[in-house]
């Protein structure tokens, strides 16, 4: 039986069920559980940028926000929160449209 020892959807033991295997969990303490989130969000961010087509940065992309769901939630704020910060931080420093790129600053 292989072993995965990693944070999982919700619905992934009802899934692997319908398949018939048999498997174990475990619920996480709330400090096992952002540990957890923090390794998933680096694994699912290196997916990512391992994505060769635009279809599977996506659902990478969807992953991301799902765990920024559950890490806003832990933080206990919202991703509507998360968006009015990053509105803020954009009208005060701008977002990345146009691609500036800083090569250096005279002192």
């Amino acid at each position: 039986m292989p072993t995965y020892n990693k944070l999982v959807r919700d619905l992934i033991p009802n899934i692997i069920e319908k398949t018939g295997k048999n498997y174990s969990t475990t619920i996480l303490s709330d400090e096992e559980f952002i540990k957890e989130l923090k390794t998933k969000l680096q694994e699912e961010v290196n997916e990512y940028l391992e994505a060769e087509h635009n279809q599977d940065a996506i659902e990478e992309l969807a992953d991301i926000m799902e765990l920024m769901k559950a890490l806003a939630d832990h933080h206990n704020s919202s991703l509507e929160q998360v968006e009015k910060v990053r509105k803020k931080k954009e009208e005060k420093r701008g977002a990345f449209n146009d691609k500036v790129f800083l090569v250096e600053v005279e002192d």
